[in-house]
């Protein structure tokens, strides 16, 4: 594949939004409260056997979980070793959502099937950071903020 073409949607939304913020010099943006816990994705391949007729698994792709304060001060981190000067900043946050929350994920299934596990915690300066530094004249600066709300507006 063509090197233009190629993405790193493999890692969860909010980590490739900081990437991105921070080549292009723009603060961290996290919404409320910042607490919210996600989790990093990771593509995998595993050659399953065949299951029996009418079986069909379903599992949640994730390694490690992470709030949005650490993976703002994992690419701050990251950012820092290549010589960006990186800010953080809170906008409010637009989705109609608890702040805080339990959230108790497990993810042993895929580790039973041969997950070789790729975390998060190796350097992200060089590979979804670095990449995001190389296109980031590609970068429409405009459209980095939340400009939507879900929540209801009342109309007079």
């Amino acid at each position: 594949m063509h090197e233009e073409l190629c993405n790193r949607y493999d890692y969860d939304n909010v980590l490739n939004r900081f990437c991105v913020q921070a080549a292009v010099g723009h603060p961290l943006a996290g919404c409320g409260k910042k607490g919210a816990d996600l989790q990093s994705n990771v593509l995998l391949s595993l050659l399953l056997q065949n299951q029996q007729s009418g079986k069909f698994w379903v599992f949640n792709q994730f390694t490690e979980e992470f709030s949005v304060n650490q993976l703002a001060a994992l690419v701050t981190k990251a950012g820092k070793k290549l010589g960006l000067d990186i800010q953080t900043t809170s906008v409010s946050n637009p989705r109609v959502e608890a702040e805080e929350h339990y959230y108790n994920a497990e993810h042993t299934q895929l580790i039973e099937l041969g997950l070789n596990l790729h975390l998060l915690s190796h350097p992200l300066d060089d590979s979804l950071l670095t990449f995001s530094i190389k296109y980031k004249d590609r970068v429409d600066t405009k459209q980095i903020m939340p400009n939507v709300s879900w929540r209801k507006i009342r109309v007079k």
